[in-house]
């Protein structure tokens, strides 16, 4: 068995008889007839079965079938930034963490569209349990990332996969898309998380960190959704946090998550790419001597990037003065605005429990309160 068998997605030479086993499931006929609804289901079929690459599934089925998300359930998709990229160069993008499917396929898209190198994701092993899924992942160039391990185990887990994204980035020339995080950001507080950057410090061959993170090109991402179609998903989970309780998930709740961030109504969605980080690691290495205390001030530039360039909606600025029953941002929405977004509240939530009505208005509200940080510093 090669090194990385247990977490890479398909080789190419493998994606046929791939297709072939999942062809006729379901789940496979569910997404083929929502992406092509004109489309007879021999024809489909016979296009897939034709198909012998990963490029070629995701530019033929995959991308149309994220057009036909947006076209459902967004008012579109923008983007800045990516004009800064280089063709025929690998990234490894780093982005928050909204949406488990479309945070990595929107960006994906994009890439595309802009001619550049789409990436391979990492993928929580927990999100792929059943075995079309996980086929499914592996044909649209995801990894896995190990879920659930004991210490020493997970140790071993992070060094494969640190391996990986290293043989990814510089050998394959392959782009990586990473969450700041491990799981989405639930209450709008997006922020980047030491152990996936020491995670990534594992796959080093440099003397110094620094330099290896220097030669694989950290590009922090900011992706921002004008409604969260998840939103109401995440309250139990942040109630239970705010009473001091363990949440434990429901049996299918992933997958119901996953679903739910596809067919959702999120209104605009906008992707910023940020700098390649550079002269931000020359500064860090030139403060700190430290491991640990690099890791924190890299973590802190990633958080800078993709704080200042997250993209604000209408939606935010309501939740923030109805959080705090003021009318400070009421120049940044409509009324018509406002109560759109009022009645998703009377929808989704029960206003009469407080706990849960300062949840949900947080969620939308903290990305105001840490953007103005930096506006307020200027």
């Amino acid at each position: 068995m090669q090194k990385f068998d247990s977490i890479r997605p398909f080789y190419d030479t493998e994606v046929n008889e791939a297709i072939h086993s999942a062809v006729n499931h379901p789940m496979m006929k569910a997404l083929m007839g929502f992406t092509f609804p004109e489309v007879d289901e021999e024809v489909w079929k016979n296009q897939l079965k034709k198909t012998h690459s990963i490029r070629d599934f995701q530019c033929n089925f995959i991308y149309q079938s994220v057009q036909k998300v947006l076209e459902k359930s967004s008012e579109g998709l923008t983007t800045s930034g990516f004009e800064k990229l280089e063709p025929n160069t690998s990234y490894l993008f780093i982005s928050n963490h909204r949406d488990i499917i479309l945070d990595t396929s929107l960006l994906n898209v994009a890439l595309f569209d802009h001619g550049l190198v789409m990436t391979a994701s990492a993928i929580g092993d927990n999100l792929v349990q059943k075995s079309f899924l996980k086929t499914l992942s592996k044909l649209n160039r995801n990894f896995l990332v190990q879920r659930g391990l004991p210490p020493r185990e997970l140790l071993e887990s992070s060094k494969l996969m640190s391996e990986y994204i290293g043989q990814l980035l510089l050998r394959e020339n392959r782009s990586v898309w990473i969450a700041q995080r491990e799981g989405r950001t639930k209450d709008g507080n997006d922020a980047t998380h030491s152990g996936v950057l020491k995670m990534l410090a594992m796959g080093s061959d440099e003397p110094k960190m620094l330099d290896y993170f220097k030669k694989i090109k950290i590009v922090p991402v900011s992706i921002s959704y004008e409604y969260d179609p998840t939103d109401a998903l995440k309250m139990p989970q942040l109630i239970a946090e705010a009473k001091n309780e363990i949440y434990i998930k429901e049996k299918n709740e992933d997958f119901v998550t996953l679903l739910s961030g596809i067919i959702g109504q999120k209104k605009r969605i906008h992707i910023h790419i940020g700098d390649v980080l550079d002269k931000e690691l020359d500064a860090i290495a030139a403060e700190f001597d430290n491991n640990n205390k690099q890791i924190q001030a890299l973590a802190q530039a990633i958080d800078d990037s993709i704080l200042q360039s997250y993209k604000l909606w209408p939606t935010n600025y309501i939740a923030y003065d109805l959080l705090h029953k003021t009318d400070k941002y009421k120049n940044h929405y409509t009324e018509n605005e406002k109560s759109l977004f009022e009645r998703r509240l009377e929808m989704k939530i029960d206003e009469n429990n407080p706990q849960m009505l300062e949840s949900f208005l947080c969620m939308y509200a903290n990305p105001v309160v840490n953007k103005s940080k930096y506006e307020n510093a200027i």
